[in-house]
């Protein structure tokens, strides 16, 4: 299994929300390179990186951010937040990202990301986010009437192979994560490599998702409070 340290920005700052609302937001650090260079010295070889503001405005308000985080290096990344046009999926791969995510805009204009999922293949991954179960796009804010397992299968016939779910209920909550809902999908939406996000919080919870075969966990607010210790985790599960 493969471990994704995430780092959120806000205004060029590494913050953390819970369950999405930018009005219980907690900043973390000034310094994202620091921050990530911390995870590599740490041994991670990835990196989560969510752009909050273009998430809300479509801005690309931490481009430079990411930028730096780009070329400082050691670190496979991924990005996500805003992500509605090829021509910013070509911005970031230009910067050595090794894949966008695509969120709402899967769910709003599917057609769309079918296509950047056939023309950029495995550099494309799409974030599901699901509230009681039903797809949830434009921040949490609205949820879709389609189930999220459905939407998951959607996708993988459409060619996605790399889904990142998290169930809002849990992002940033410290209560766990829902174990029970990775293993529908892995059994239901066979041939995608699922990432899961949102809530993880114990070791325990890491060697049970390792043991049903996800293919990577995202960590965030575990690592900022201490509750998990980076290098530990990277000796237990990551391959």
């Amino acid at each position: 299994m493969q471990l994704f340290p995430a780092i959120d920005l806000r205004g060029g700052k590494v913050v953390r929300l819970t369950q999405g609302d930018y009005s219980r937001m907690t900043v973390y650090g000034e310094d994202p390179c620091a921050q990530a260079r911390e995870f590599l010295a740490a041994g991670a070889k990835n990196l989560h990186v969510v752009d909050l503001d273009g998430a809300k405005d479509g801005t690309l308000s931490n481009y430079d951010t990411i930028a730096a985080l780009a070329k400082q290096g050691g670190l496979y990344i991924e990005v996500g937040g805003g992500i509605r046009t090829e021509e910013r999926i070509e911005t970031y791969l230009s910067l050595g990202v090794g894949r966008c995510i695509l969120g709402s805009v899967a769910v709003t204009d599917f057609d769309f990301t079918a296509r950047m999922l056939k023309k950029y293949g495995d550099k494309i991954a799409v974030g599901v986010d699901a509230k009681d179960g039903y797809v949830a796009i434009h921040g949490w804010k609205e949820v879709s009437a389609e189930p999220g397992v459905d939407f998951c299968k959607r996708l993988a016939d459409a060619g996605c192979t790399a889904i990142i779910y998290t169930d809002i209920a849990c992002d940033g909550a410290m209560q766990g994560t829902n174990l029970g809902l990775y293993r529908t999908l892995a059994k239901e939406v066979p041939g995608v490599a699922f990432t899961a996000s949102g809530g993880i919080s114990s070791e325990a919870e890491l060697l049970e998702l390792k043991k049903m075969g996800t293919a990577a966990a995202i960590l965030g607010k575990s690592l900022y409070t201490g509750a998990l210790d980076l290098a530990r985790c990277v000796q237990l599960v990551q391959e």
